[in-house]
């Protein structure tokens, strides 16, 4: 735990942040309820805390962080992905207990939606950005395992963001090319996951329009 909290400061961080968040509502609140309120503390939080990092931090620093990784970054990835996915379950679980909900209820459930879909979409990307960093720092130097045009050779993270979110959007890797199998890997689990969360995206997009229009 200890080397948990020295390794990954701001995930420990924004999980409390959640927790509390979570305990902290009326006691007539469901599990789900629960779960989801703290899910969008923590993902939002932990959005924040990776973009003010993201600002601060060179080419250097990027480095340097991926290489201080640990084999313990798989399973933090596999966990993050798998709570985002299960953030849609529970999504879904909201929406279908609407029937006789006031107009207010229903348009504040359906803001609660788009912030976790919104939320869990941004932190696969991010998430997956930060992997790609280590994967990219920790293989050698003569057979990176991507290739940025220009042949840049210190790529920071918005250089990661761009290939992270580019797979994210559009299902292909553009202009930066994968040079390893465990890469390849990495990106195929990353597409495969994106092309859920963007089925789910426009569905709670056509169900809460449809919901609004409704009312």
């Amino acid at each position: 735990m200890e080397q948990l909290i020295q390794r990954r400061p701001r995930l420990v961080l924004t999980l409390v942040f959640g927790i509390v968040a979570a305990l902290a509502l009326p006691g007539e609140a469901s599990v789900v309820t629960r779960a989801l309120s703290g899910w969008n503390v923590a993902v939002w939080s932990y959005l924040f805390l990776m973009a003010w990092l993201m600002m601060r931090a060179d080419k250097h620093a990027v480095r340097k962080m991926a290489q201080q990784e640990d084999e313990s970054a798989v399973a933090v990835l596999v966990l993050l992905s798998l709570a985002a996915a299960l953030s849609l379950l529970a999504n879904i679980h909201e929406l279908s207990g609407m029937a006789g909900a006031s107009s207010e209820l229903r348009v504040m459930k359906y803001l609660f939606a788009a912030s976790t879909v919104l939320g869990s979409w941004l932190l696969l990307g991010v998430i997956f950005c930060f992997h790609y960093a280590l994967l990219f720092y920790n293989s050698a130097p003569d057979k990176p395992a991507l290739r940025f045009p220009e042949d840049e050779d210190m790529p920071d993270f918005w250089d990661f963001l761009y290939f992270s979110f580019t797979i994210a959007v559009a299902a292909q890797t553009s202009d930066v090319t994968v040079m390893n199998r465990q890469v390849r890997k990495t990106v195929l689990a990353q597409s495969i996951l994106s092309f859920f969360f963007n089925v789910a995206v426009v569905g709670f997009s056509i169900n809460i329009a449809a919901g609004l229009v409704g009312n």
